[in-house]
Order: structure tokens, then sequence, then C-alpha cells
């Protein structure tokens, strides 16, 4: 694979490209200047959601950097509390966006749920997310979403959405780092055609990544940044990477990447890290991940990835 990460893309089952390093939006609190920043970069994958509440923001950054709209790759997502109304809040996104239509459209996580409800704490009992995935079939037909796709799936509901799936998911979006690598689940998704992108791909803040020796001694040998080696090793799994930040600097190096390679045994050094570590813990009131992953549990009470016995 060519060490030019910065023009590479990955076909997704639909024909259409993905590029590979893209910016994440998510908890960015200036988001029109992030999305202007790395537009004016380089960038050509902006990444959103419904959930976010920047969907304005990130419409203005796009129409600030003066990039054409049709160089773009711009994703968003359906919020919880809209699987009924998918139509409806996908216009809503796209006015909120300033474009007629997005790349790609993710359901955000595969639990529907009753806004009525205290706390997203309550559950439609007559809708499943495979109802939703069926509505946003119909955002292909319009032609508002150029492709769609799932977040936070693992194979147990992935393998329950193809069953009853016209269109298979061009994309599966995780939280994808050394300490949380997924192996299983990327494979399962390769297997399936479906690309897998990586958010929280730096492990997000306060991760343990940041001061991890392996890492470090990996960066520090190729005179680059803990957040590059990162990078890297997702790009070479084969995933698209989302890093987000806020800072110009931090913007512009997650995007100095060319020429940077990892070798076989940097890349088994990176993939075999014991430490597990996650960013988007347990939440809802319906079981999300299970133990299909990595051969160990995602949750046991407050405790990360017990080991299955």
């Amino acid at each position: 694979m060519s060490a030019q990460w910065t023009q590479l893309t990955f076909k997704l089952n639909n024909g259409r490209q993905i590029p590979a390093v893209g910016l994440g939006t998510w908890h960015s609190d200036d988001a029109r200047n992030a999305v202007k920043t790395a537009l004016m970069t380089g960038y050509r994958h902006i990444d959103t959601a419904q959930a976010y509440r920047n969907e304005a923001a990130v419409g203005e950054g796009i129409k600030l950097a003066g990039v054409p709209r049709e160089s773009i790759f711009l994703s968003t997502k359906i919020n919880n509390m809209n699987h009924k109304h998918v139509a409806q809040t996908m216009e809503e996104s796209l006015q909120k966006l300033q474009t007629d239509y997005v790349d790609l459209v993710l359901m955000h996580w595969p639990v529907s749920i009753d806004p009525a409800g205290e706390k997203q704490t309550v559950v439609y009992k007559d809708w499943k997310f495979t109802d939703t995935w069926r509505e946003m079939e119909k955002l292909v037909e319009t032609g508002k979403a150029r492709s769609i796709g799932v977040s936070n799936f693992g194979i147990r509901n992935l393998e329950t959405l193809l069953a009853s799936a016209r269109i298979v998911p061009a994309v599966c979006q995780n939280e994808l780092h050394p300490h949380c690598p997924s192996t299983k689940l990327v494979d399962f998704c390769k297997s399936k055609g479906i690309h897998a992108t990586a958010y929280s791909c730096l492990g997000s803040s306060n991760s343990p990544l940041a001061d991890d020796k392996t890492v470090k001694a990996i960066a520090d040998a190729h005179g680059k940044t803990i957040q590059q080696v990162l990078l890297v090793w997702g790009l070479k799994r084969g995933t698209s990477v989302i890093p987000k930040s806020e800072k110009e600097y931090r913007i512009q190096s997650n995007f100095d990447l060319d020429g940077l390679d990892l070798t076989e045994e940097e890349m088994h050094k990176l993939s075999s890290l014991p430490e597990r570590f996650k960013v988007c813990k347990e939440w809802l009131p319906e079981s999300v991940f299970s133990s299909d992953e990595e051969g160990r549990d995602f949750y046991d009470g407050d405790k990360l990835f017990e080991e299955r016995k």
C-alpha cells in the first residue's frame, strides 16, 4: 500500500470512493473553523452527526473554505430519537449543512429511542433498527444520500441487519485504535464488503495511548508524533480514520502523514498491545456491544473488556 495517505481513497461496495483521512467533529465546540481549517489543509472527508448539534457550523465551515461541494465527502448520522422520522430529519440535516445531499448517512446507534421517554431510557416497542434501515434505503432512492451505513454496530447487530436489508451498508463506523482494535469486527465487515471507519482513532481525550511506551518508541524512531503513528496504523489496516481536533496545528499535523510507513513488526507490536480502553461506554437501554470482537466482553458492570472465562 502506498504511503501517500492523504490522496488515498477506499472503494465502497456501491462503487463510490471515501477519502481515507477525514475530520471528526464529535465534541467540537468550534466546528466551523475546524472544518474550514481542515478543508484548506487538504482534507476532503468531513464527518458530523445530528446528535453533535453542529451540523449548521459544519455547513458554514464548508462555505467559508470555498472548496467545491462535489470535492467533499460529507457524512452525518441519524439520531436515536429520530428513527421513526428518517426522511424529515434528513431534510433538517440537509438544510443545516446547506447542501442537497450527503455522501453518507449513518444510523448512529442500533437503538430506536422513544423521545417521549425520560433521558433516552425508553425504546419503541413497535420499531426496530431494521425498520429504520428500511427508511434509510429510501434516501438512496431519492438521492438525498449517496451511500448509507451504520455506526456502533457489532457483529451480532450487523447479522440481524443483513438478514433483511435490501442495501448492504457501505460503511460501519466504530471506535477503533490499538487499545480497542476490534479485529474480529473489522474482519467481519471486510468479509461482507462493508468498509470500516475508525472514530476516536487516537483514543480521544485522556487516552492512555498518549503515554504508551511502545507507541512512543515507534513514533520516535520515525521522527513522527504518536498521533501520526496511530493514524497510519489504522490506515494500514484498511480503515478510514476521522481524527477530531479544533486546534489548527493538530488538524494540520494529523494530515501530515505522507511518507510515513510502518513495518510489519511495528504493526504487530501496535496490534498486540494488551491494554484495553474504550471511550464510548455502554449507556443505552438496550445492549449494543457483545463479546463478538476480541473474544472479550465489552462490559461487565463498570469493568471494560473483562476476559471471558
